[in-house]
């Protein structure tokens, strides 16, 4: 009886995990670049977007390098005291590293990243659950791409293959000769409110961007004072206190965490 030809089915649960390998990967690099580069920053970031920080990425790709990995798996190559630190007070940045946060290991000072990440804020389209920034509503008449965004003369009216996508969005419109039209004005969101994902499909087909894409500098570490400071401190004792160290970090990095199943480095 000849082979079948048929796709077969492949079960994900059968594919092999790479955490363990991922996670000594992330390990080993964090601690070959720590004597490489004379600053280590961790940075957080606020309205995640991976073709910004890919941007961000490419910036410092020249002299810095960047990670965005497992935050434990990052503190741990820090060190978790001064017994298994690499460098004097590493493990001092550890405390900073919590929620969506990584690290940038750099030849630039503190004044020049500083300065590039203030400037740099790109807005996107925001995404369900966050605040909204002002309210938006969309006028009656003739629908146009910007909704009243932009003067009608600048702007053009909307495809009419949208139509059914704004009816189920709960939006009231019709076809009238071919154009999408509105009787009564729609307000979409008011400024403040929780927004859900209808209204942030809403603003995305209106072209409303109400997210912008910030990085923090949390912290930074300078090799050559062997201090830890953080923006905005008066330069007195930051890398003379210690704390002890912390439970959360003492995770065997042999094992098989499936919270380290991956990492972002560049």
């Amino acid at each position: 009886m000849p082979k079948s030809k048929r796709a077969k089915v492949v079960h994900l649960t059968k594919t092999q995990k790479k955490g363990k390998e991922l996670t000594l990967r992330l390990y080993a690099r964090i601690r070959e670049c720590i004597p490489q580069y004379p600053y280590i920053y961790v940075f957080s970031v606020e309205n995640m977007r991976n073709h910004y920080l890919k941007t961000v990425r490419s910036e410092l790709a020249s002299d810095s390098r960047l990670f965005f990995g497992k935050t434990r798996v990052m503190a741990k190559a820090l060190g978790d005291g001064p017994s298994t630190e690499p460098h004097p007070c590493t493990s001092l940045l550890s405390v900073h590293l919590t929620g969506p946060c990584g690290l940038i290991f750099s030849h630039r000072d503190p004044p020049t990243v500083l300065s590039y990440f203030t400037q740099f804020h790109p807005s996107s389209y925001a995404r369900a659950g966050i605040i909204a920034t002002r309210s938006f509503c969309i006028p009656a008449g003739t629908l146009y791409t910007r909704a009243g965004e932009i003067p009608a003369s600048e702007d053009v009216p909307l495809e009419h293959s949208v139509e059914p996508t704004l009816r189920k969005l709960g939006v009231p419109t019709r076809m009238v000769k071919g154009k999408v039209e509105l009787d009564v004005p729609f307000d979409v969101c008011k400024e403040g409110e929780v927004l859900g994902s209808g209204q942030t499909s809403l603003l995305k087909i209106f072209g409303v961007a109400m997210a912008d894409f910030a990085v923090e500098v949390r912290a930074w570490w300078i090799r050559e004072s062997g201090r830890v400071e953080v923006p905005g401190m008066d330069g007195e004792g930051g890398g003379g206190v210690r704390k002890a160290g912390n439970a959360a970090l003492d995770v065997e990095l042999g094992g098989d965490d499936e919270e380290f199943g991956g990492c972002d480095e560049g």
